[in-house]
């Protein structure tokens, strides 16, 4: 069974699911949007093959980035507790909806709003020291959050981190916390899903992709931690702009 493995593939996913949960785990963002262009742009993966496989992965990496920022001291409990249920209750109607759902139209109106606060924030870092607020708009955030993310493939970090360090929530716990409910979120989201696919959605890129997030998760919970936070500000407000512009792009074009 071994022999049949193509290494040299095998390798070239593995250094993709480590690069976007690297990004993922220390800014609460990205690795759906990095992976899945990785996957199609660099890798030549079909897209539909790439988001299937991108999904199943989340369900592991978001699990195992959850325990390391816990064992770091990331996640703030009550921050936790006041987004979970929400997030899920968001994001299960987002999955019975998606059907009836044109996400093809949403999308394009949800990236530039995240650009915009991506701009923001990059700003706020860039000129201003942030001062540390509590969160006032938690629930219906995780609601949102949660929706978009199964309705439309991706958006519950970007959504949820953004705005609450938007309200001034202090971005190391932001961070933390965001990352551990997501893997509530996904396998409410997914476990469907994966019911239905079995033993053959592992395939080669799933199985690089998961090996290279769970390698890297740990070390993005640990940059979480020790990176001051005017520069995670900044560092969010970069690879929010960066990557909500090109999937902009993406949906225009």
């Amino acid at each position: 069974m071994l022999e049949n493995i193509d290494w040299a593939r095998l390798a070239e996913f593995i250094a993709a699911g480590f690069a976007a949960q690297i990004v993922d785990g220390a800014l609460g963002m990205a690795f759906g949007v990095i992976s899945s262009t990785l996957l199609v742009s660099v890798l030549g993966v079909p897209p539909a093959t790439a988001s299937a496989s991108v999904h199943v992965v989340e369900c592991f990496t978001t699990g195992v980035s959850g325990i390391s920022h816990a064992l770091h001291k990331n996640v703030n409990w009550k921050l936790f507790w006041r987004l979970v249920l929400p997030g899920i209750a968001g994001g299960v109607t987002g999955a019975y909806l998606l059907s009836s759902l044109d996400a093809s139209v949403t999308r394009p109106f949800v990236m530039t709003y995240l650009a915009g606060i991506g701009l923001y924030l990059l700003w706020r870092g860039l000129r201003k020291p942030p001062e540390p607020k509590e969160p006032k708009v938690i629930a219906p955030l995780g609601l949102v959050g949660g929706f978009l993310d199964a309705a439309g493939g991706g958006g519950w970090g970007p959504v949820v981190t953004s705005n609450l360090l938007v309200q001034g929530a202090t971005p190391r716990t932001t961070i933390g916390t965001v990352n551990t409910v997501e893997f509530f979120l996904t396998v409410s989201i997914s476990a469907t899903f994966l019911f239905h696919l079995g033993l053959e959605a592992f395939t080669t890129a799933v199985a690089g992709l998961l090996i290279g997030g769970i390698v890297a998760a740990p070390f993005g919970a640990m940059f979480a931690k020790h990176i001051p936070a005017r520069t995670l500000l900044i560092l969010v407000g970069v690879v929010l702009t960066i990557t909500s512009l090109y999937s902009v792009y993406r949906a225009l074009s």
